[in-house]
């Protein structure tokens, strides 16, 4: 039974007490697959409510959001997924999100690898709504996670496949699927080890500035300042370890040194000091050969 409002509260009060019941509810209706769409659909929408600690540590809620993910893995080859399907799953998963953004329940989403189970919908590659709605939301955990600036984060990400999926979105994906996949990479980037991580081998190396360097053509014709913004941060935070800055000075692209985006950076300072400190960078550094990494074929 619900509890009863207390006549010293305030309206403001017994509004607040009536919605946290009804999150309760929600919350216990996950459990019930005749209630849980529902509910996923409800609790969706509070999600800048302190909602993750209760998710998190509810009972068999976790294993509903996970059931819920799992059972759609079978419209995925072939592509089968409809869009009450599509919504359904990402409901779902804003609320992973919401749990992997809470300082509370991050450490313990990392522990039990939640985000694996996200890999499958980054690798697909159908272009209808339903499947790249799916990618751009489950791009969206990852995205939250790495928001964080936490070095467990990256540790984590740098163990699983999240780099070569992301630059395949990147190569392939929609504008802004493409836009969240290079932030992820960026903010790998802009940690130590995973700055270290890419320019470990040439093999990472060249698949980052390779796909860098095509989404930079792309942005030539079809221009887009966001996105933009990403890949010049991208650049720069490569040019800061020594052997990557010699590669970028024979492979980066013209365009980022003619003016082509002179118009589309011209409100936009941030970036274009980024550009500026990039070729300064790569002013500086030596010929690729002198260190034993070949500059990438075009």
């Amino acid at each position: 039974m619900a509890a009863q409002p207390s006549p010293l509260m305030n309206p403001q009060q017994q509004q607040q007490q009536s919605e946290q019941e009804k999150v309760y509810q929600w919350i216990n209706e996950l459990a019930h697959p005749d209630t849980r769409e529902n509910a996923l659909l409800e609790l969706s929408k509070k999600r800048e409510t302190d909602l993750a600690p209760l998710l998190w540590s509810s009972f068999g809620t976790a294993s509903a959001l996970l059931q819920e993910i799992v059972n759609i893995y079978p419209a995925i080859t072939p592509p089968t997924m409809t869009a009450h399907q599509s919504n359904r799953v990402c409901n779902a998963l804003a609320l992973l999100q919401c749990v992997a953004s809470h300082p509370e329940t991050r450490s313990a989403f990392l522990a039990a690898q939640i985000p694996l189970y996200l890999y499958p919908f980054l690798s697909t590659s159908s272009k209808t709504r339903p499947f790249e709605y799916l990618r751009l939301t489950s791009l969206g955990v990852i995205g939250a996670l790495v928001k964080t600036d936490e070095q467990e984060v990256i540790t984590f990400l740098l163990t699983t496949e999240i780099v070569p999926l992301c630059l395949s979105i990147m190569d392939s994906g929609s504008e802004l699927s493409k836009t969240v996949a290079t932030f992820i990479i960026q903010k790998i980037l802009l940690d130590e080890s995973g700055l270290s991580y890419i320019c470990q081998t040439y093999e990472r190396f060249s698949h980052v500035a390779i796909t860098l360097g095509k989404m930079v053509i792309q942005l030539s014709k079809d221009p887009c300042a966001r996105l933009l913004k990403h890949v010049v941060r991208c650049y720069l935070r490569l040019s800061d370890n020594t052997r990557a800055r010699k590669a970028l000075g024979q492979c980066l692209p013209d365009q980022l040194r003619d003016g082509t985006f002179a118009l589309c950076l011209q409100d936009d300072k941030t970036t274009k000091q980024w550009l500026q400190m990039l070729l300064k960078n790569l002013e500086l550094g030596a010929t690729p050969q002198q260190i034993g990494m070949s500059p990438l074929g075009s």
